[in-house]
């Protein structure tokens, strides 16, 4: 009797509990690195969707590993924010020719950037230290203990 494989359920990623929707985060790698983001949801795939606002810090809507974040104790509100358009879909490549989607961006894109930077933009005025908190960008020194450090 042959032995077949059992096909395992693939559980939903599980989210550190520090990571809630609002929260801000410092990015660790990628071309954003040392950049302040606010989290925005978790995708179907486990991935997290994260923000700069890019109108901000220049940051855009971005798919991220919870793996390269240090989340932050800070908190921004997200009232009334719509999200629902964004999935991981909404970051699939279109297919063609690859160099000229690499430099355009989708009219959807922008829209929906637009759209969540509004959105955040409008809740920042009110906290204007905020916004120069997000802008600023994190990094070490020498004497720095990140083990002993409290963000």
């Amino acid at each position: 009797m042959a032995k077949t494989a059992k096909k395992s359920k693939s559980k939903p990623t599980k989210l550190k509990a520090s990571i809630t929707p609002g929260t801000v985060c410092i990015l660790l790698a990628g071309r954003f690195r040392g950049k302040r983001v606010i989290f925005l949801k978790q995708l179907e795939g486990g991935l997290m969707l994260v923000t700069g606002p890019h109108g901000v810090n220049g940051v855009p809507l971005r798919r991220v590993n919870q793996a390269y974040v240090i989340a932050t104790k800070t908190k921004v509100s997200l009232a009334g924010l719509k999200t629902d358009a964004v999935t991981d879909a909404f970051f699939a490549r279109e297919k063609g020719s690859e160099e000229a989607s690499e430099k355009t961006v989708s009219a959807e894109r922008k829209k929906t950037q637009k759209d969540i930077d509004s959105a955040i933009t409008a809740t920042l005025k009110k906290d204007p230290v905020m916004a120069k908190y997000l802008k600023a960008r994190f990094s070490l020194t020498s004497g720095m203990k990140p083990h002993e450090m409290v963000f």
